[in-house]
């Protein structure tokens, strides 16, 4: 168990919700947790996976009358991890011990998300995931072999636009100057004004537009944006980072768009995995893999502006884990 309360006490995501059926169980890991993911009528649950008899896994084993059956020795477990039959001894009323390991788990916005301790505030929210007005769309998930802090800031980060994203989110050859832009900070996170951007590519329609970001991070390992690409037109992207090591992390994605939507998914989905998968190489080679929250550490300059408030507001925080101090 990591030894940093400001993370052990917040929400990640483990699942997409629509990827967890009832009465299947899923598989997921958060930090060096195994666990076991199902569903029952209006509950979700995220266990250890783990059965306390014989240390089998759980997830093997199958789901009846909401229950999950271990599959070594056929010990039920109901939904609120109690032992509620030992098969081997059927007229025995399973010890109080005889519990499967739960950790909270919620669904919200498209996802599942667990949490290893105890949070005191929901996960973070989508804005525009109830709007029907815009058009809903998973991307990924991505394994980066990185450090789960700087997969956070290169989201924040636009100054890499030209050159990680060339001919997409920028002109190498002719890059845009980054103007002064303002970043706030309160009890909801830090934020920035309008930071606009030309794009060869700008969207799913390939087609230019100069796009003003706006940027959100209410937590330290979630972020958002809104991207107004003119005439009412909003992309809208929501971001989220599962931690499993300093050097490992999985990076979910949604998005929100409010036109395109003749666009088929897969022509969506090609420009987000394009995108993404260009900043993966980059992020597993930063070095070093704990981020420097020291700002002496390394270099920074006037368009680094909203990263350098992002790791100035993980060492307020008190965040320890995956950063040097």
């Amino acid at each position: 168990m990591i030894d940093d309360p400001v993370l052990l006490n917040d929400w990640y995501i483990v699942a997409a919700a629509r990827d967890l059926v009832e009465g299947e169980m899923l598989t997921a890991r958060l930090w060096d947790k195994e666990l076991v993911l199902w569903r029952h009528q209006d509950a979700v649950m995220a266990w250890k996976d783990y059965c306390i008899h014989r240390g089998a896994k759980l997830s093997p084993g199958r789901i009846k009358d909401g229950t999950v059956i271990c599959p070594y020795h056929g010990w039920r477990y109901d939904a609120t991890g109690r032992c509620s039959l030992i098969p081997a001894h059927p007229d025995t009323q399973p010890p109080p011990k005889a519990r499967a390991v739960a950790y909270r788990a919620v669904e919200s916005d498209g996802f599942i998300w667990a949490s290893l301790g105890d949070p005191q505030h929901q996960p973070p929210r989508f804005p525009e995931f109830p709007d029907d007005g815009y058009r809903k769309v998973l991307a990924g998930p991505y394994n980066y072999h990185g450090n789960p802090f700087r997969t956070v800031e290169n989201f924040l980060d636009v100054a890499h636009f030209p050159f990680v994203h060339a001919n997409i989110n920028g002109d190498p050859d002719d890059p845009e100057p980054i103007g002064d832009y303002e970043v706030f900070k309160d009890e909801a996170g830090i934020r920035t004004g309008p930071i606009p951007r030309f794009q060869p590519f700008g969207d799913h329609r390939g087609i230019p537009v100069t796009a003003y970001y706006q940027y959100n991070c209410p937590r330290p390992l979630s972020a958002y944006f809104e991207k107004d690409t003119g005439e009412g037109n909003r992309f809208c992207t929501f971001m989220a980072v599962t931690p499993l090591d300093i050097d490992d992390c999985i990076l979910w994605v949604q998005i929100a768009i409010n036109y395109g939507f003749d666009l088929p998914e897969p022509q969506i989905l090609k420009r987000q995995d394009a995108v993404y998968n260009q900043d993966k190489p980059i992020i597993e080679s930063q070095r070093p893999h704990p981020m420097p929250l020291d700002l002496k550490a390394e270099l920074h300059v006037r368009s680094d502006k909203y990263c350098v408030a992002y790791r100035r507001w993980l060492k307020e925080l008190g965040v320890t884990w995956g950063v040097s101090q």
